[in-house]
């Protein structure tokens, strides 16, 4: 069982990954991050995240290009690939084929092979059939800064996240520090990713780094240019909401997929209210380029 300190310095590497997905992520570099031997470093990135590293970073990759060929229809493929940190379009092509099932070009005919699996809970599918009805918010651009936090990363997506956001409520009442300024990260597309795949983190906004690590560790979310959307439901509703933004907003914006992952800015959090409504700012990251 990797200690509580193992697995501050395997998400120190998971940072340096989602930050750059285009940067060559190379398993003697970030051995050095975990400030490992790079054997023990694989063995404990494996144990830590139940991937071995070349797996994690080829589906994370991946998963982005699934999200970039979707909702930016004017940019090649082969450019996709150089942001997914792949220079050649032929491996490319392969991974992708082998990890989706279709051609990067086909996956492009997105509704024919969308599965849409988070459709499968109940709860969020009559979430889908509300919000069908109500018209999509319109966004603010916004430019953000650099935004320090305290986090608790979470595998899946359903109401075990409570449990993240209950370690997080603990840790800062421990720490004095106020639980306010709420962020959930979200790593994974529920579109093609099944939702007890999803890689979500509970983030709380801090002025200062955590000084001691263990089951909380802290990180920069990168700034820079969002469209800003604000959402209220109850839960089940919220991934049937960031599926509409994607496609009928993003899809048609003109902009482009920035490389940091959405995150939403809870008002009221659904996975810590006591009858799971939620009031967010849901923040997407773009780029004009």
């Amino acid at each position: 069982m990797p200690s509580i300190q193992q697995k501050a310095r395997i998400n120190d590497v998971l940072h340096r990954i989602h930050r750059d997905l285009s940067a060559p992520l190379t398993g003697a570099g970030l051995a050095r991050v975990a400030a490992y031997s790079e054997q023990h470093f694989h063995r404990l990135f494996k144990t830590v995240t139940g991937e071995s590293l070349h797996r994690y970073i080829r589906r994370v990759r991946l998963e982005h290009a699934a999200n970039l060929l979707m909702f930016e229809p004017l940019t090649t493929v082969r450019d996709i690939a150089l942001k997914c940190g792949y220079n050649s379009l032929a491996s490319f092509t392969r991974v992708f084929t082998e990890q989706f099932g279709v051609t990067p070009g086909r996956w492009r005919q997105q509704e024919r092979f969308r599965r849409e699996p988070y459709l499968s809970d109940p709860e969020i599918a009559a979430g889908a059939k509300r919000v069908a009805a109500l018209p999509l918010p319109q966004p603010d651009l916004i430019e953000l800064s650099d935004q320090p936090v305290a986090y608790v990363r979470h595998l899946g997506y359903d109401r075990s996240i409570r449990s993240a956001w209950q370690i997080l409520q603990a840790w800062a009442a421990a720490e004095h520090r106020p639980f306010t300024h709420q962020i959930g990260l979200h790593h994974s597309n529920p579109a093609w990713t099944p939702l007890e795949s999803c890689r979500y983190v509970a983030c709380l906004g801090v002025d200062s780094a955590v000084p001691r690590r263990g089951m909380v560790n802290s990180m920069l979310i990168p700034g820079g240019l969002h469209a800003r959307f604000k959402f209220t439901g109850q839960y089940g509703e919220l991934l049937p909401w960031i599926n509409r933004l994607q496609d009928e907003w993003l899809a048609n914006s003109g902009l482009k997929i920035g490389a940091s992952p959405a995150f939403t800015e809870y008002q009221r959090n659904q996975f810590i209210d006591p009858l799971e409504q939620f009031e967010l700012y849901y923040y997407q990251p773009v780029s004009f380029y």
